[in-house]
């Protein structure tokens, strides 16, 4: 296990109800003035809207609003959230939603107090020292930006979808997780999400470190129970049991917790990115389509790797003879999982052409340091257009 520093100061308040805590918790990291920031008209038909806002009352909290957050969130809405945020002196960011709706609240949060425009801080020009307090009532479970320590935005100059470095002060004072409010999400939200918190450990689980046994086993117990847990909560969206289980996973899935002294991978995420910047597909969606790729593509790297996920993930049976056998076994195991779940795994699903890899090869050269990334296998812009072309097989 390689060394490693490891911090994760948030606060969960989990459970049914708890989002009626949330001016208390505010009150509790010291905000006097809050901007609510969230995304559509969801959170006003589940109730969360209502639920939050009266505890910020209750607790006798002033609030102003930034709404409309889209997926794939853009610097527009960070912009606006900036200037709004320094009209009304608000100490505090409280984003109410999912990770387009978190990440936008923590680029708010440490760009209030800078001069200069908050994209600096993606570019590697100025570096993210502190920020405004942030605090979360999750309605998605998906992203894990919860409890994380990552934020990421699309430029809409340029349509640069870029995360900023990662920092441990962009991670949330507290998160308040009520599973009650994402049993009204649609099937496709629901098994986005899935998809999403699954590559973020498997990102993890792809490692050149040896002699990681327990994190190997917490990302396997997790990705078991994301794999049991989201066709239980499609089936049956009142469900109490798999929601929570859903929503503590995609926290476990990106706090790093299970990423701690091992190597990690990210190439399918920086993948994607393109596809999401291209074609405004949702996240998991193209991690549905791009993962199952990168795996075939990567896999003679390190065969029983794959193997071992799939006898450990998947419960498929070991082909000692032939190992190569079971890994892709598992990879059309995690493919049809996804299908399963309703979710796209080719490329053309998302609207993709193959005429646009060149394209989306070239926009990822645009980021500094953009060639090669992947810490499980190097991939460079070869790499990734073959990558991008085994999706249109799916």
């Amino acid at each position: 296990m390689n060394n490693f520093t490891f911090y994760s100061p948030t606060l969960f308040a989990f459970g049914d109800g708890e989002e009626q805590n949330t001016g208390a918790l505010v009150r509790r990291f010291g905000g006097a003035k809050v901007l609510l920031v969230y995304g559509g008209g969801s959170v006003k038909r589940n109730g969360a809207y209502d639920a939050v806002t009266a505890s910020l009352k209750e607790a006798g909290l002033p609030f102003v609003e930034l709404c409309g957050i889209q997926a794939n969130p853009r610097s527009g809405k960070v912009y606006e959230g900036i200037e709004l945020a320094r009209q009304n002196n608000c100490d505090f960011i409280l984003a109410l939603g999912g990770g387009s709706v978190i990440d936008t609240a923590k680029a708010i949060g440490f760009s209030v107090g800078y001069d200069g425009d908050f994209w600096d801080f993606f570019t590697g020009k100025a570096k993210i020292e502190r920020t405004l307090p942030v605090g979360v009532v999750l309605t998605i479970a998906a992203a894990g930006s919860e409890g994380s320590d990552s934020c990421v935005i699309t430029q809409e100059r340029g349509n640069l979808k870029w995360g900023c470095p990662k920092t441990d002060v962009i991670r949330p004072k507290f998160a308040v997780l009520d599973p009650r409010l994402t049993c009204s999400l649609p099937a496709y939200q629901t098994a986005s999400g899935a998809v999403d918190m699954l590559a973020h450990i498997c990102e993890r689980y792809f490692s050149n470190t040896p002699d990681v046994a327990l994190t190997d086993r917490l990302c396997e117990a997790l990705l078991k129970t994301i794999v049991e847990a989201a066709p239980k909560a499609i089936a049956a969206p009142g469900d109490y049991a798999p929601r929570a289980d859903l929503m503590w996973a995609g926290m476990l899935a990106h706090n790093n917790s299970c990423g701690v002294g091992r190597e990690q991978d990210w190439a399918s995420h920086q993948i994607e990115h393109e596809l999401s910047a291209f074609y405004d597909c949702a996240h998991g969606a193209g991690l549905a389509v791009v993962m199952p790729a990168w795996m075939e593509y990567v896999m003679e790297h390190d065969v029983m790797r794959f193997a071992r996920f799939a006898v450990n993930v998947f419960g498929c049976e070991m082909d000692f003879a032939h190992p190569e056998n079971t890994a892709r076994e598992g990879i059309a195991r995690l493919r049809g999982f996804f299908r399963a779940l309703g979710m796209p795994t080719t490329f053309a699903e998302i609207g993709g052409r193959e005429e646009d890899i060149p394209a989306m090869v070239s926009h990822r050269a645009e980021k500094p340091g953009g060639f090669p990334f992947g810490g499980f296998v190097k991939i460079g812009p070869d790499e990734m257009g073959a990558i991008l072309r085994l999706t249109a097989q799916g």
